[in-house]
């Protein structure tokens, strides 16, 4: 059996404004109708594999749960990470997990965030690595170069094994450009992919060899595990795992196995790290543009052109990536993307909020536009799912106006219940008890207006959670 381990905890800050610390890339539909994450996922299909196990963190849970559930393959498949630890540490618990049984299946190890263009080359090296990796192997996928990439580490391949893999000879660091056009032209070298098959067994013994401190955190996080069998996420211990070292599993374990192969593969792969990266992967116009929204372009050429819900419109420009979401935008070089980053540290240092969130954000029930914030009121457009509803809860410092744009609502206040429908509008006043429910079958669209002196989500005070604090 093939368990995919699908490991979701980046920040993807280097996609900024569209990536957010809250919200980050592969989460984001930016190279089709799904998000990076449902395509990682529906890129398996065709080959002999279980459901995937998905890694993330713990304050992305309840968006990488809707992803799976709306591809039907959301069932208690989502370990959370209380910190995070990076990728040993990670699939040291996707290992402990599948083998807590007596099972000894091959993990098949793929990040969120990729692009592959052709699926069946994917699902040959997979196949080809599988034999190997029953075998006791650590297969790694190695990335056939298009060119001195310095943004990827490399794998420089050894003698061959077998008919279609080589001993890994070593794992170097992202090199300088003058270096990378000598491994290109060596033909040697391949692009670290991140991707692995491996035994479940096999990956802890070698973690336990060579990393035994890192192990040994796992399995005391791993011990005292909590299954929400209600919301699909499996709970390891906080102080734990937050012992455990930070560490790669190039580090801890695949640069120092002596039983590391490279499978080749060109597969048309991108980790899509950039928006010069993401203007490579989209289908582009007769000039080179790679246009997403509702936007007009002339005398524009080879720009890549994103907007959320407003118009653009982009004259005798060129090479330019232009990103427009509801509360920022964009314009930079394509030569210069790397500088976004640049962005997200002045944020970060002055505290604001668009480093972190969107207007819009996500939560268990549903979504929340935040359209107007001032500082004595906020006019929020909320979106309540089917079944959906806030937690049981009260307000010291604001009062709350709810206007019913579609859907049914239903009501609570101060142990009253009664159902507000279309035009429909209720009061809810400083202090009083509250919660709000969709009990229909489409969503239900209204507006919330707030007002009073402080507007904080620290004056939501939960009497009864139905989420886990969200």
């Amino acid at each position: 059996m093939i368990l995919p381990v699908i490991m979701a905890g980046g920040t993807g800050s280097r996609l900024w404004p569209m990536s957010r610390e809250l919200f980050p890339k592969q989460f984001l539909r930016l190279n089709g109708e799904q998000s990076m994450l449902q395509d990682t996922v529906t890129r398996l299909d065709g080959l002999n594999v279980s459901e995937p196990l998905l890694i993330c963190n713990e304050q992305h849970r309840f968006l990488a749960a809707e992803q799976l559930r709306q591809i039907n393959q959301l069932s208690n498949n989502i370990i959370l990470e209380p910190v995070g630890r990076n990728t040993a540490p990670a699939i040291a618990l996707a290992a402990l997990s599948a083998t807590a049984n007596g099972q000894d299946p091959l993990l098949l190890v793929l990040a969120a965030d990729h692009v592959i263009d052709n699926k069946d080359a994917f699902h040959q090296a997979i196949q080809l690595a599988t034999p190997l990796a029953e075998q006791g192997k650590l297969v790694t996928f190695g990335i056939v170069a298009t060119g001195p990439e310095t943004g990827y580490g490399y794998i420089q391949r050894g003698e061959t094994y077998g008919e279609s893999a080589f001993n890994v000879k070593r794992f170097v660091e992202k090199p300088d450009l003058p270096t990378a056009t000598e491994y290109l032209a060596s033909g040697e070298y391949y692009w670290n992919s991140g991707m692995f098959l491996f035994s479940a067994k096999r990956y802890l013994e070698e973690l336990g060899e060579f990393r035994p401190d890192i192990l040994a955190a796992c399995q005391l996080a791993m011990a005292d595990v909590k299954i929400d069998s209600v919301q699909d996420f499996i709970r390891v211990d906080l102080e734990a795992f937050s012992a455990c070292p930070d560490e790669s599993v190039d580090y801890a374990v695949m640069e120092k196995t002596t039983d590391a192969v490279v499978i080749p593969l060109d597969a048309g792969w991108n980790d899509v790290g950039s928006w010069s990266a993401l203007w490579e992967v989209n289908e582009r116009d007769d000039n080179g543009n790679a246009l997403t929204g509702d936007i007009f372009t002339h005398k524009t050429s080879n720009c890549y052109i994103n907007t959320d819900d407003t118009l653009v419109a982009a004259i005798g420009v060129e090479n330019l990536v232009i990103v427009n979401t509801k509360d920022a935008v964009l314009v930079i070089d394509k030569s210069q993307v790397q500088d976004v980053k640049k962005v997200v540290e002045f944020l970060k240092s002055n505290d604001r909020r668009e480093y972190r969130v969107h207007r819009e954000s996500y939560r268990p029930w549903g979504r929340h536009d935040k359209v107007v914030d001032a500082p004595r009121y906020q006019i929020n457009r909320v979106t309540v799912k089917p079944g959906g509803k806030f937690s049981l809860q009260k307000h010291l410092h604001r009062a709350e106006h709810w206007v019913v744009l579609s859907g049914t609502a239903e009501v609570t206040l101060e142990g009253k219940t009664y159902l507000l429908t279309e035009n429909q509008s209720t009061f809810i006043p400083i202090g009083s008890v509250h919660m709000l429910e969709n009990p229909g079958k489409i969503p239900l669209e209204l507006l919330e207006i707030s007002s009073g002196s402080y507007l904080g989500e620290d004056d939501i005070i939960r009497l009864k959670d139905h989420y886990g604090h969200c």
